[in-house]
């Protein structure tokens, strides 16, 4: 009898080793090696002889650069971050805590495809075709060319894909799907790089959009080879506290579209609802009146959103003050504290410094470094901001305001929510007619923005 190789692979990159390491020498991370039977893996499966058909090569100039339609559905929030639709051909990614709603995302999508006439076939390997029809009946997801397969292993999943010949594809999860000639358990490093790289080549050559279901670490990566994210042509996050009723679906790797956009959905008794108006949902319970709370119009994507910062600033206990962000950048916090205390005066050493996204949005453009100072100052200060106002512009180290792209679409956002002032960048006023109804007040300096909004 033969004897069986043993191998050890990276969970998190795939590189491979003959022996345990604690260290892995590709991606240098800890206690990410697993052991793995070395096993022949068979480059045929059952139903894909024409899949490896030979190529030629082709001039670019004869090859046709019409682009092929897009499967819009009925969650436009959807069809936002995938860039407009889905691609058919295409291979996408989606992961999320567990909980969070993914399974539901993709049946109500599944459903808005199949009753526009396609064919849609969802595979579950978490839940048997009962429990899934128990949750169509309750998302109302009932159609006749919505068919439902419970299955794991990839030669069965493969025959009914020959046998429905679907237009969308959705394997729920990619982590339980595997391989019968990979001797390792489903989810492993082999079994999980062997059965995407199987759907890749489906969706490539016959033009089926297929959608993966990814499980994420406890850090919110999603599990499995880094290799997996770089096989597939979009990757989607499905993030949000489950304590709290809307998710956001966020771009992180887009072949045909956008990383910028997000989605805004709202988790309700039959299914996630689309908002619509973001800023409002994000400014519903802000507090009006008090110290430390500004509103800030940050751009997702092609997106404005208006979003409320909140600052707290306290004497310290402690020899070291503490520096606390929520949904913001750290080493960003620590720059605009240092612009209050070299150009403003404002002695903050002994001070603890706190700043908060209400609603636990992540905001990565520097536009929103003037609402923070806004913030800061006015927490020091206990001094209450105005309950009508927005700010947005990039600070710089001198404490001057830097313009910022897309003004004009900012204040708009904010007119159309009923605020009657925006201070922002005086430089950002070129080009474009402010609309009536809202004042703006342009500042180039750090001071300028304090005394309006303070004063």
């Amino acid at each position: 009898m033969a004897k069986i190789k043993i191998k050890f692979a990276c969970t998190e990159c795939g590189t491979e080793s003959p022996k345990w390491l604690g260290k892995c020498p590709g991606c240098g991370a800890w206690n990410t090696m697993v052991e793995e039977k070395e096993t022949t893996v068979r480059t045929q499966g059952i139903g894909l002889s024409n899949l490896h058909a030979k190529e030629k090569a082709l001039p670019i100039i004869s090859i046709k650069g019409e682009e092929e339609p897009r499967i819009a559905t009925k969650l436009n929030e959807l069809n936002r971050v995938l860039g407009g639709g889905v691609v058919p051909g295409s291979l996408i990614l989606v992961g999320g805590d567990p909980g969070i709603g993914k399974s539901t995302l993709l049946l109500q999508t599944s459903h808005a495809l199949a009753s526009k006439g396609l064919t849609v076939l969802y595979v579950s390997g978490e839940e048997s075709v009962r429990q899934t029809r128990m949750r169509a009946d309750r998302l109302g997801a009932l159609t006749e060319t919505l068919y439902v397969l419970c299955e794991t292993s990839l030669d069965h999943i493969s025959d009914a894909i020959e046998a429905t010949k679907p237009d969308f594809l959705v394997i729920d999860s990619i982590q339980t799907v595997y391989e019968p000639n990979v001797q390792s358990a489903p989810g492993s490093v082999a079994q999980v790089r062997e059965c995407t790289a199987h759907f890749m080549r489906i969706a490539k050559v016959k033009g089926i959009a297929t959608v993966l279901v990814g499980h994420v670490t406890k850090e919110g990566a999603i599990a499995g080879p880094r290799l997996l994210e770089h096989m597939v042509d979009c990757v989607l996050y499905f993030e949000g506290e489950r304590h709290h009723t809307y998710r956001l679906l966020r771009a992180v790797k887009n072949r045909f579209g956008s990383t910028n956009e997000i989605g805004i959905f709202e988790m309700e008794e039959a299914g996630l609802r689309e908002v619509t108006n973001p800023s409002e949902l994000f400014l519903s319970e802000r507090p009006l009146g008090v110290a430390g709370s500004t509103v800030v119009a940050s751009m997702e994507g092609t997106r404005p959103m208006l979003i409320e910062l909140q600052a707290l600033v306290t004497a310290t206990n402690f020899p070291s003050p503490r520096r606390t962000t929520t949904g913001i950048d750290h080493n960003r916090m620590a720059l605009i504290i240092a612009v209050l205390e070299k150009r403003m005066g404002m002695f903050l050493q002994n001070q603890d410094a706190y700043l908060n996204v209400a609603g636990g949005v992540k905001l990565d453009e520097p536009a929103v470094d003037l609402g923070a100072a806004i913030s800061l100052a006015s927490s020091f200060r206990d001094v209450p901001t105005r309950p009508y106002d927005v700010a947005f512009g990039e600070i710089g180290l001198t404490g001057e305001v830097r313009a910022v792209s897309r003004a004009e679409q900012r204040v708009k956002e904010a007119q159309k929510l009923g605020f009657r002032r925006v201070i922002m960048p005086q430089k950002s006023l070129k080009g474009w007619k402010p609309p009536e109804g809202i004042e703006i007040i342009g500042v180039n300096t750090v001071s300028e923005a304090l005394s309006a909004a303070l004063g």
